[in-house]
């Protein structure tokens, strides 16, 4: 039997919490719930839940400044967030801090819901099963990664990502040596049309190249192919 996955709701508009109690309850998911973003923040260092989803405009603590002070602290789970607002800038700033999926108020609680199973099946961290013939690994040099446990390691040195990170990279290195727009990146991993806004791919692909190449200037791994996009090339398998 499959173990229930925990989801953290931060909203400080009781009806609204208690929709989407009912809404993710009723798909099969424990629900824990906060009202202001200093609880939510507080909850989500202490009970881990398998996902976040995170209003913006919140007391005490705005959603943005969670979503920021999460990631500082290494907390690595997928973040939903929810607002009243239709600015793309708020968009795009949310997603830059480490959001996986953004939300615009009013909303149908069934598309939380499937939004919500969706950055699951994207960004769940699969425990290897034994006896499975073949796990799949991805090298190059000296960075392994398992996409199926969501583990990287650099020179034998496990490194940490945002789930959208992690997704973007294996990504690239599924398609080794192929060059990919950055519509194209979009498109794939964050599985939908963001208004032709491509800045978001390229923070994080300086996300990525912060943690694996050795020079930033001169990539190893992630190479820019001017006007077109990305490609991951790497040096030859350690």
């Amino acid at each position: 039997m499959t173990e229930k996955k925990t989801i953290l709701v931060v909203d400080d508009e009781r009806p609204i919490l208690t929709l989407l109690e009912y809404n993710l309850e009723q798909a099969g998911f424990n629900v824990m719930t906060a009202a202001d973003g200093q609880e939510g923040m507080d909850r989500a260092i202490a009970d881990r839940p398998d996902l976040i989803v995170l209003d913006l405009m919140l007391p005490k603590m705005d959603g943005m400044d969670v979503c920021r002070s999460l990631r500082q602290q290494k907390v690595e789970t997928p973040i939903i967030m929810l607002t009243a607002k239709s600015d793309e800038l708020e968009k795009v700033l949310g997603l830059e801090l480490g959001a996986d999926d953004y939300m615009t108020k009013p909303f149908s609680p069934r598309e939380v819901v499937a939004r919500v199973k969706a950055v699951l099946r994207r960004t769940g961290r699969q425990p290897a099963v034994p006896g499975e013939e073949q796990e799949m690994v991805l090298k190059s040099g000296d960075l392994t990664v398992y996409p199926d446990r969501f583990e990287a390691y650099k020179a034998g040195k496990e490194l940490e990502f945002t789930p959208k990170e992690f997704e973007l990279l294996v990504h690239l290195m599924v398609n080794r040596n192929r060059v990919l727009s950055r519509d194209q990146l979009l498109s794939a991993v964050w599985n939908y049309d963001f208004a032709g806004d491509t800045r978001i791919v390229d923070v994080h692909i300086s996300h990525l190249r912060d943690k694996i190449e050795l020079n930033t200037r001169k990539p190893a791994f992630i190479k820019t192919i001017r006007g077109t996009g990305y490609k991951f090339e790497g040096p030859p398998d350690a």
